[in-house]
């Protein structure tokens, strides 16, 4: 990324940008064995949490004291997992469509840096973005991820300070845009300091997330021009590619 950036955008990972076709919950399910050497039974409600805080969760579900087992070994064993099973990924999972080419018309504007703000570990979101094929299009140095923070609104703050230091520019809520599927995301931004466009990609419908007030709803990210217009009216400033 060049000096100049000035707004940044934050993408929500899972049912935003890509889906794992089940792959997920059976990678979780394979850490969590390794590192409690229980077979994982029973899960907690999963959308719009951190990891950190399912990992609790699953072992309290468990009746394992969270204060025994280290989320950072299972959250290496995670990221493991994907990378073992990345062609299983890219078979069962996808990039969801419209979201390829949202990115790599943001990676190219000027004045834009793009990272993402995930309940996944970084090493997790690291490989997920990696085996898709993502990864090159955000800066993965400035995101905020949920080894950093179990509360996933305290993560909007901890990734505009990486982005402050990297670029030597304050990011507020009017120069910092998330976008994610979920009304945790929605929660997350008003809570954390930022915009947020939510798109009906995951489990909740338009309906859902429109009552969260977020300042723009799209069904999906396949209205390439619609998504980019709604960013330039919240992020004043131009959106023309930067040349190759």
């Amino acid at each position: 990324m060049p000096l100049g950036v000035n707004r940044l955008v934050l993408w929500d990972i899972d049912h935003t940008l890509i889906e794992t076709g089940g792959v997920g919950r059976e990678v979780f399910a394979a850490a969590f064995a390794a590192v409690t050497g229980t077979p994982m039974a029973r899960t907690p409600a999963v959308s719009g949490k951190t990891e950190s805080a399912l990992f609790r969760e699953t072992l309290e579900l468990h009746g394992i004291p969270p204060s025994r087992f280290s989320f950072a070994r299972f959250a290496r064993l995670m990221a493991r997992g994907y990378h073992e099973r990345s062609q299983e990924l890219r078979a069962r999972g996808r990039i969801l469509p419209g979201a390829a080419d949202a990115l790599r018309a943001l990676a190219r504007a000027p004045g834009i840096a793009q990272s993402v703000l995930t309940g996944n570990a970084r090493p997790t979101a690291e490989a997920k973005l990696k085996i898709f094929g993502l990864a090159r299009y955000v800066d993965l140095d400035i995101g905020g991820y949920g080894d950093d923070d179990a509360v996933r609104a305290a993560l909007v703050p901890i990734a505009q300070r990486r982005a402050s230091r990297k670029f030597g520019h304050a990011f507020s809520r009017s120069s910092t845009l998330l976008i994610g599927d979920t009304p945790a995301d929605v929660l997350a931004a008003r809570r954390g300091g930022a915009m947020v466009i939510a798109v009906a990609t995951g489990e909740s419908d338009l309906a859902d997330l429109e009552r969260l007030g977020p300042d723009v709803v799209l069904p999906d990210l396949t209205g390439r021009d619609a998504l980019l217009r709604a960013i330039e009216e919240l992020l004043p400033g131009p959106l023309e590619p930067r040349e190759a």
